[in-house]
């Protein structure tokens, strides 16, 4: 990477020398004459680097020449980074009251030996650049002042920056796979199709098109998608499945339990895993893997893509990998137009489609090196193409099997600022989802961004980088990531090899080696190399410019060495986000060159020294996640190159620093906290406040500010008001969300102020808050007034509203009628609203924008409308609404708009009565023939409607999308049938506490639950009729989880419990008269958990549970008259965890225990006391039997705690040392 960016560092050089404070500086330390000479050298060496760089793959002379020239010029820039701080902090203190400081310090002794230093620098540098560039001329070397200019394409919707990937000329091979997936003829329960082909050939996104494709979605239970790349170990990749499964998964597990997580999530399901990108040909390590798949459901399927045709062969013995081949002329044609011609239309120009059919020849029908010339082409001239064709692809390798040379020629063409943010993105491993404003400022540390044009800021210029990068296929996977809504990206894999090709020493991630002596950037992986050492060889590296640590985590033990950090003199960036520090030290401030400091998620940390304001550079300074963090450094306003402070849920922050408003350049700010001190509702003030503290005008001057803003702890009144008035929201126009948050805390006088005049005083505060119209997003939480600003009629784009804790607000009409753009919106909390609109039905539209609605907790909310009229047809429906929570909502009625394209939940509860929901379904006949309403709901629960006597066929016959079904606490319900038998598509059923429900329904015969084939969870909870369990539930075939809880009156089960072969967790529980378990339990194959509680009747375990090879959980709560665990327990040999609890006559445990050497977990609570003492540890006579068990509880206490890794002696010496404050060695 070095000598691409050569021209833009040089560049950079020269601009700060012509710079007024790097003048000013020179012409102190009598330098002038040195700088001027450094100038036009760099200058000199400037005009040729462009013509050096395309030469040096064909030339090693030259090469060796830029490798030389890459030192000095790296030196050169830090010595003017020198330089222009050094103005810097002169300018801060001649600016202060320091300024006779200044002048005694720049005609000091001092000074004098320092303006040597730097005269030696630049003259040694001088002599050595002068050498360079002699030899410049043995190259013969052509003069170029500029690059050629990037030509960005015009994009349709330039707001959306995920647009959906076409996938052209692979729909065959869709097909055909689909048709090898869901082949009913292969014998395997789980067979394995390999997609084999040639890196670039687009295998993962053909993977990823029969991935989301309608028939894998009907065809199986479970999907799951994993990368694998180069590291194919065992553990990691079970990880990586439970993780896709269930979007969890603990670090640090041993295997076993690994395992058993694995199986409670594939057993007896049909899964479909897609292992992307698998490298590994050791076929023993793939049968590891492949052993720990097979419990699924027959029809299972695994596909496999990889570049090997070995890791096709041995992954699979039933069948031939599937050959993926590359374009054929036609369709390469396609994609290279889609890609290279504007709209995606043919040339006109005859010569420029010939040339172009001749590109799309050279690229050998790969859509990777197809795709990404085409995009590198994209509105270049004729000429140019012409040029390429005969210049560039005649210099190239002929390798039909490496396409890295082809990518090569995309990469050569980019300017040198878009080659080095490319060739940065090496820091990061495969497969990594980089966050792109992250990835944005960090360009910025490096330099690496510069404002095309006056008006544009540097995050702008580096989201134009990005963008033109990913339009080039230099980036894929563009999304915004689920839980926090940012921008993430990834990288094809042959792109991530172009990056460390092309990066070279350069910049390496590392998973612990040493680096190379002209590394300069350099990331780590723990996740690879976890001893949690901090890689002590950086201290014998002093040109690092950056240090990242992408993939810590919470697991991660990392222990930073401040001491050879502190020693990277040069250092730019550094990441020590979740490294666990408790405090950072005063020296660092000595990393004057730093730009970016990430300190996130250090949860220890409570306060900064001042001398980080010292870092007079710094862009980008995160502090997210810091929550024991008190306060900020008092001069952080001498930072005064800040653009991001990010101090986002540091929950203890009390106050701003003084001077904050300082920061002309802060583009982010994620948290403002007003001072404490304030002016009470008496209008007197009161002392919490904080000294030095800023207060909320500090804003007036900072309108540079994005994203989003959420100021904290607003107090009231009519002082305070003027102040927050002077803050101008109003002229904060690129702000897109903001956060206003009251104090809760209340003053002494507080009880004595009429209510009616605070919550005057707070409208009028809030009136003092108005924000820009643009902004999209507003959140207010614990508002006192009782009205609404009048400026909310001026965010016409606004598209999401959150009210919460608002209490006394009683009119929320405006939102209803002036927020023509709204999307989303939350009330919660609202204790004073009766109505949404105080109109009537008809008299204003509804919100025709709005696609998620949330109503939390509105205690007295009866409607949406005040005036309803009488006929039923007049309540029209929310258009675009697809997500609906109502939450505790005591007197709401049915006047509520319809919601017939609603998806995700729904919850009718309390006395929202089901009129609404009858009236959406009965729109059927007015809406068209190929929607029904309510066609895509997934969950719908149906909670305390005191009035529902039976579940209505028209309750769930067009619910054809429904899986989740929670019917709880209606009183008077009891009839199920024929409701229950229509959603097909149904898995998971509960009916509790409906002490009428009729769960038979059909006299025994089956018909209500056969049905049900897709039912995978079953709760049947405080049932008192069903003495038995109805003989159509074993037609239940799918069923993995059932639940018997709390049926009092339950005598028996039946015997044919044993039918329900795919139950892997079974429960049963508070039934007062059940005397015993059903021997049909023994066919249950696949249990794996087992929870018997509250059966006071219950004396034994049946003989048949031995036969539980598969169980791994037993729990036994609560059962009274439980005199004894049997002998033959000891053959459960997977068993792993077993939990005891009030099981009064249980006085001894069996010697089967000892069998148990999968048991990790054994805990016993409220027993006889005789049993704690046979267990007591050494002593007790039952102490054999259980000493075996790593984690042993005994009434809440630790017997056998987990083994800890031994402290040695001299760390031990060493916390005890740092104990004292004073210790005197004597010798007496």
């Amino acid at each position: 990477m070095a000598d691409s960016i050569l021209f833009g560092i040089a560049q950079k050089i020269i601009e700060n020398i012509a710079s007024a404070a790097v003048q000013e500086m020179g012409s102190i330390w009598g330098v002038t004459k040195e700088l001027s000479r450094l100038e036009e050298t760099i200058s000199t060496i400037k005009d040729v680097l462009l013509d050096a760089e395309e030469k040096k793959n064909h030339n090693h002379q030259v090469s060796n020449w830029l490798k030389k020239l890459e030192d000095v010029v790296y030196e050169a820039d830090d010595l003017m980074d020198d330089v222009s701080t050094e103005a810097l902090q002169r300018q801060l203190m001649s600016g202060s009251n320091m300024g006779k400081k200044v002048r005694t310090f720049f005609s000091s002794s001092k000074q004098l030996v320092f303006r040597r230093i730097m005269a030696h620098k630049i003259k040694d540098i001088n002599d050595r650049l002068a050498a360079i560039s002699k030899n410049r001329t043995d190259f013969h070397l052509e003069v170029r002042h500029e690059e050629s200019r990037v030509v960005l394409r015009a994009r349709e919707q330039t707001h959306s920056y995920i647009p959906e990937e076409n996938v052209i000329g692979r729909e065959s091979d869709r097909k055909a796979i689909l048709d090898l997936l869901l082949d009913p003829k292969v014998e395997e329960d789980v067979s394995v199709l390999p997609i084999v082909g040639l890196g670039g050939l687009g295998k993962t996104t053909l993977a990823q098109f029969v991935f989301n494709h309608e028939k894998v979605q009907t065809n199986f239970d479970l999907k799951m998608w994993v990368c694998v790349s180069e590291n194919f170990d065992v553990k990691s990749l079970i990880e990586k499945i439970i993780k896709s499964a269930t979007n969890h998964c603990e670090k640090n597990q041993e295997m076993d339990q690994l395992q058993r997580e694995l199986q409670k999530e594939i057993n007896g399901k049909r899964y479909f895993l897609v292992l992307d990108d698998v490298w590994n040909e050791d076929r023993e390590e793939w049968l590891k893997l492949k052993n720990l798949l097979s419990n699924g459901a027959k029809g299972s399927r695994i596909m496999i893509t990889t570049r090997s045709q070995v890791v096709g062969e041995i992954t699979t013995s039933t069948r031939k990998p599937y050959m993926l081949g590359i374009l054929d002329k036609d369709k390469s044609w396609s994609l290279f137009k889609n890609a290279a011609f504007k709209l995606g239309y043919e040339p006109n120009n005859p010569n420029t489609k010939k040339t172009a059919m001749e590109i799309v020849d050279k690229c050998g029908g790969i859509p990777l090196a197809i795709r990404t010339i085409g995009s590198m082409l994209y509105s270049k001239p004729e000429a140019q193409w012409s040029s390429f064709l005969e210049m560039e692809f005649s210099r190239m390798p002929q390798n039909k099997n490496d396409i890295l040379p082809t990518l090569k020629l995309s990469y050569d063409n980019l300017p040198s600022h878009l080659k080095h943010c490319f060739a940065y993105c090496s820091l990061f491993s495969k497969d990594y989802e980089i966050e792109v404003d992250m990835l944005i400022k960090l360009w910025m540390a490096q330099g690496f961004v510069k404002s095309s044009s006056s008006g544009q800021s540097l995050e702008e210029a580096g989201f134009e980088i990005f963008n033109e990068l990913h339009w080039r296929s230099f980036f894929q996977e563009v999304k915004e990531n689920d839980r926090t809504k940012k921008l993430e990206c990834k990288m094809h894999d042959l792109m991530h090899d172009l990056a460390v090709r092309v990066a070279g020493t350069d910049t390496l991630h590392s998973v612990g080696e040493n680096v190379y002596g002209r590394t300069r950037h350099v990331s780590f992986d723990f996740d690879s190399n976890p001893s949690g050492r901090f890689p002590t060889f950086l201290s014998k590296e002093n040109r690092i410019r950056t240090i990242l640590f992408p993939q810590l985590s919470l697991d991660s033990e990392m222990s930073v060495s401040w001491d050879i950090v502190l020693g990277l003199k040069v250092l730019r960036t550094l990441d020590f986000h979740l490294s666990r520090l408790e405090k950072v030290p005063n020296s660092i401030g000595k990393l004057k060159h730093l730009r970016y400091l990430d300190l996130s998620r250090n949860y220890e940390i409570k306060t900064l020294p001042n001398s980080i304001t010292k870092l007079q550079n710094l862009q980008t300074l995160k502090l997210s996640h810091c929550s024991n963090l008190v306060e900020l450094p008092r001069d952080l306003k001498k930072l005064v190159n800040l653009r991001h402070l990010e101090n986002d849920q540091c929950l203890a922050l009390t106050h701003m620093p003084c001077g904050l408003g300082q920061l002309g350049d802060l583009v982010t700010l994620k948290e403002f906290v007003v001072n404490g001190e304030g002016v009470g509702p008496t209008n007197k003030r009161h002392n919490q406040g904080h000294v030095g503290a800023g207060e909320l005008n500090e804003l007036i001057e900072l309108n540079n500010l994005r994203g989003k803003l959420h100021i904290r702890n607003l107090r009231h009144g009519k002082d305070v008001s003027e102040e927050y008035k002077d803050a101008k929201l109003k002229e904060k126009q690129y702000l897109h969300s903001l956060e206003l948050s009251w104090s809760n805390r209340r003053n002494d006088n507080d009880d004595n102020v009429d209510a009616t005049s605070e919550a005057e005083d707070c409208e009028i505060t809030l009136e003092s808050l108005q924000p820009h119209a643009n902004l999209k997003e507003l959140y207010m939480y614990d508002y006192r007034g009782a009205r609404l600003a009048s400026w909310f009629s001026s965010l016409t784009t606004l598209d999401r509203l959150v009210l919460q804790g608002c209490k006394k607000i009683k009119n929320v009409s405006p939102l209803v009628s002036q927020l023509p753009c709204l999307k989303s919106l939350r009330l919660a909390w609202l204790s004073s609203l009766e109505y949404i609109s105080n109109s009537s039905v008809t008299s204003v539209p509804l919100l025709s924008t709005l696609q998620r609605l949330e109503f939390n907790y509105l205690p007295i909310l009866k409607g949406w409308w005040k005036d309803v009229g009488e006929e039923e047809e007049d309540i029209p429906p929310f258009e675009c609404l697809s997500e609906l929570t109502i939450r505790r909502g005591p007197q709401l009625t049915s006047n509520m708009p319809l919601y017939p394209y609603l998806e995700g939940e729904l919850e009718l509860t309390d006395n929202y009565r089901l009129k609404t929901f009858q009236r959406t379904q009965q729109m059927k006949m007015k809406m068209t023939d190929s929607f029904s309403p309510l066609s895509n709901l997934t969950f719908l629960y149906i909670i305390q409607i005191e009035c529902l006597q039976s579940l209505p066929e028209v309750l769930t016959c067009s619910l054809t999308s429904l899986k989740y079904l929670t019917i709880r606490e209606c009183p008077k319900l009891k009839i199920l049938l024929p409701a229950l038998q229509h959603p097909a598509s149904l898995q998971a059923l509960e009916i509790i506490s409906c002490p009428e429900v009729d769960i038979y329904g059909d006299g025994g015969d089956g018909n209500m639950w056969q049905a049900l084939q897709s039912l995978h969870f079953l709760r049947l909870k405080d049932l008192p009729q069903p003495e038995t369990l109805p003989d159509g539930l074993q037609q239940l075939t799918s069923l993995q989880q059932l639940r018997l809880e709390e049926c009092k009156n339950l005598v028996g089960i039946p015997e044919w419990i044993g039918n329900l072969k795919s139950l892997r967790q079974l429960r049963i529980s508070g039934s007062n008269k059940l005397t015993s378990l059903p021997e049909g339990m023994c066919q249950l194959n696949s249990l794996q958990s087992l929870d018997i509680s509250d059966l006071p009747q219950l004396e034994t375990l049946p003989h048949c549970l031995q036969q539980l090879t598969s169980l791994q959980q037993l729990s036994l709560y609560d059962c009274k008259s439980l005199v004894g665990i049997p002998e033959w327990i000891g053959n459960l040999k997977s068993l792993r965890e077993v939990d005891i609890r009030g099981c009064n006559k249980l006085t001894s445990l069996p010697e089967g225990m000892r069998q148990l050497t999968s048991l990790q977990h054994l805990s016993i609570r409220y027993c006889d006391p005789i049993l704690k003492q046979r267990c007591e540890r050494e002593t007790g006579e039952d102490w054999h039997k259980v000493s075996h068990i790593p984690r042993l509880y005994i009434e809440y206490q630790f017997i056998n705690p987990p083994q800890q890794p031994s402290t040695s002696s001299s760390s031990a010496l060493e916390k005890i040392f740092k104990s004292f404050r004073r210790l005197q060695l004597c010798n007496k």
